[in-house]
């Protein structure tokens, strides 16, 4: 009797033993579980101040959200309408900017204790454009020292310029120096030194470096925008958006990534093509043709949290909501070679 309950138990751990591992299930990622008041958001990036993450956006809705559009969160998930910026559009825009009805693709960062926020304003499809920058002491609208001071024009383009006045970014080189990348078709992405204490032009008039471009027959525009540059690994990394925005699931939209061991360039991809020749390393692009829900992933911000995750923040068109411009918050994870993947 003894021998028989020895050898029950010996087939059951041998059982135990080569039965198969329970299927290992997948990270959740963050797009698959992000809700809430998510659209429409178009050209979005994103800041954490305390335990609260703020997103601003190109101005869209009711009230202030059509000048500047803020959401907020406390866990990347869950998102709610903010308090907006501005009432009405600065007054420097309307004798600048001629018809301009928004403010677009903001940019925020912490400089110097206060929060700087740079927006441009322009019209659709003209290089009449500008870019301003206000700030504020803090993002919560119920601490003292709250409100936004506008600060007025930083750089303007006009037509006959060579580049467009669009889609700032800011970024501080390990030197310390303060730089300002923007543009948007034209001949491509530029970049701009500022003075430290004022966040405006360092050399007023002063040609703007060239970092991205795709050659295109003349007179055509070379259609890449939407650039941001941040720093890893004793790398700057160039995120930009390639071929067409703004047209719902019709939009072509796709980001490319580069690094270059200075911030001014010159940017490469993994294969080593240049973003000077329109090349780089494709980042976020269209679901797989068999979903094709999130179409045109593109205008990609990058954010470093507290416990060093990096994620990049897009707006994509969501096929299943008439093409509305949606919110969408990835992780970087990176390879052996140094190279990112969005998840």
């Amino acid at each position: 009797m003894r021998r028989n309950v020895i050898m029950g138990a010996l087939a059951a751990m041998l059982a135990l033993a080569t039965a198969p591992a329970p299927a290992q299930q997948e990270p959740t990622s963050l797009n698959s579980r992000i809700a809430g008041d998510i659209a429409p958001v178009h050209d979005p990036v994103l800041i954490r101040e305390g335990d609260i993450y703020h997103v601003f956006s190109t101005g869209i809705g009711r009230d202030g959200q059509g000048v500047v559009s803020h959401r907020t969160s406390r866990d990347l998930v869950h998102w709610e309408i903010a308090a907006a910026p501005f009432a009405a559009l600065p007054a420097w825009v309307a004798g600048t900017i001629p018809g301009a009805k928004s403010l677009w693709a903001p940019d925020i960062s912490y400089v110097n204790d206060r929060y700087r926020l740079y927006y441009s304003a322009s019209t659709f499809g003209s290089n009449r454009s500008g870019i301003g920058v206000a700030t504020s002491a803090t993002l919560d609208q119920s601490k003292p020292g709250y409100g936004w001071r506008d600060e007025g024009l930083v750089v303007a383009s006009q037509p006959g310029d060579d580049f467009n006045a669009i889609d700032p970014a800011f970024v501080v080189d390990k030197q310390g120096r303060h730089w300002l990348a923007l543009g948007s078709f034209w001949t491509g992405l530029k970049l701009f030194e500022l003075n430290p204490a004022t966040g405006k032009l360092l050399h007023p008039g002063a040609k703007p470096v060239s970092i991205a471009r795709r050659p295109v027959p003349a007179g055509a525009p070379s259609i890449v925008e939407a650039p941001y540059i941040f720093e890893r690994g004793g790398w700057y990394w160039l995120l930009a958006s390639y071929d067409y925005c703004c047209k719902g699931v019709n939009s072509t939209y796709y980001t490319v990534i580069g690094r270059s061991k200075t911030v001014a360039g010159p940017y490469r991809g993994k294969d080593g093509s240049s973003l000077l020749e329109g090349g780089g390393t494709i980042l976020l692009r269209a679901d797989l043709q068999e979903k094709q829900r999130f179409r045109g992933p593109g205008h990609s911000g990058h954010f470093r949290d507290s416990n060093g995750t990096d994620l990049i923040v897009y707006h994509a068109y969501d096929k299943d909501k008439n093409g509305a411009p949606t919110l969408r918050i990835a992780s970087l994870s990176w390879d052996a070679d140094g190279w990112p993947t969005a998840r």
